[in-house]
């Protein structure tokens, strides 16, 4: 008797921790996404955009307006299943916030060009704090939305099409949306992968290791300046999109913007600089935060209550004492 109870509690406590490795899998997707839009932005054009988090916002808002308010994906194929007209309805919202993230390169970052690092650093701040207001200005004060919500258009809902349905595998539930998660990190990961052997991505590549000597071989900088930016805003719409969607439900509200904070670590943590860095970093934070919020949970009394928010800084600080450079980042050797 004692003997198939511990094997029940064993069994239980294997069911859960495979849970929770899926859920923080799945949080780690989102973090990686938008640590890749971060880390491409960078690499390409040695500037660090403090404004990755509104564009996020932005990207997540543009998403649930054409797939919740429009329903473009609806307009376009309305006998189609209510996953094509989703996912013809966020491509839109991605595309969308791509544009965004070309002309915000256009008009503010590029004729600062050859200027102080600080002062491009400051004007991302500032776009931070403009790109929030409006998007806080559309959405509404005190407002939420989810990408859930009924059309307005067609009366249908057209959210998230896996809603909150899961997989149950022995014992073990799964959200369908942690698996969609994953897999188009995954997809947006090999996707890079096969983009950066490409022609574009070799001159991106090269743009990123000596501007001059690209320039040289008639590569525009201007131009991989732009991709990049359009990239780095699409990778943050949708990781700020999959935020968005049950149950992980961080919505688009005001606050959707400061969750791109919380992959900042996963950016230091891989290398300002790393692809791989992003890839790895994203989902040991995501790992991190979502075992330790488990685990932790009966040492609330002691720790506080949200602890495992700090951790992903933890580790960031543990490892970048070790490594100043982050996991995968370049390292710059100065004499002085």
């Amino acid at each position: 008797m004692d003997m198939m109870f511990l094997a029940q509690v064993g069994s239980t406590s294997t069911e859960i921790l495979i849970s929770k490795i899926v859920d923080g899998l799945a949080l780690g997707a989102v973090y990686a996404l938008l640590a890749l839009g971060f880390v491409i932005i960078y690499k390409a054009t040695q500037v660090l955009s403090f404004a990755h988090g509104a564009l996020s916002a932005v990207g997540a808002y543009l998403v649930s307006y054409f797939a919740v308010v429009w329903n473009i994906g609806g307009r376009v194929a309305g006998g189609a299943p209510q996953t094509i007209q989703f996912f013809i309805s966020a491509i839109v919202g991605i595309a969308a916030a791509a544009v965004v993230g070309i002309v915000i390169e256009r008009l503010f970052i590029r004729p600062m060009i050859g200027q102080p690092i600080f002062s491009i650093a400051m004007i991302t701040i500032g776009l931070d704090i403009m790109l929030r207001t409006i998007g806080n200005d559309f959405i509404g004060q005190g407002a939420n939305r989810s990408l859930g919500q009924t059309s307005l258009a067609t009366g249908d809902t057209i959210g998230a099409p896996w809603g909150l349905t899961n997989f149950d595998l022995g014992g073990i539930t799964i959200p369908h949306s942690y698996l969609a998660t994953i897999v188009v990190a995954v997809f947006a990961m090999v996707g890079l992968a096969l983009f950066f052997r490409s022609r574009t991505g070799i001159a991106m590549r090269a743009t990123a290791f000596d501007q001059e000597a690209a320039m040289a071989q008639g590569i525009s900088a201007g131009r991989i300046f732009a991709l990049a930016w359009g990239i780095g805003a699409a990778l943050a719409a949708i990781g700020g999109a999959f935020a968005a969607i049950p149950p992980r439900n961080f919505g688009v509200n005001n606050f959707t913007a400061f969750i791109a904070l919380r992959a900042f670590p996963a950016i230091i943590l891989g290398g300002l600089d790393s692809i791989i860095g992003a890839v790895v970093g994203g989902f040991a934070i995501g790992l991190a935060e979502v075992l330790t919020g488990h685990y932790l949970a009966s040492f609330t009394d002691t720790i506080g209550i949200g602890f495992n928010t700090i951790v992903p800084y933890l580790l960031m600080l543990l490892v970048l004492v070790v490594k100043p450079y982050g996991l995968f980042g370049t390292p710059e050797i100065r004499r002085v």
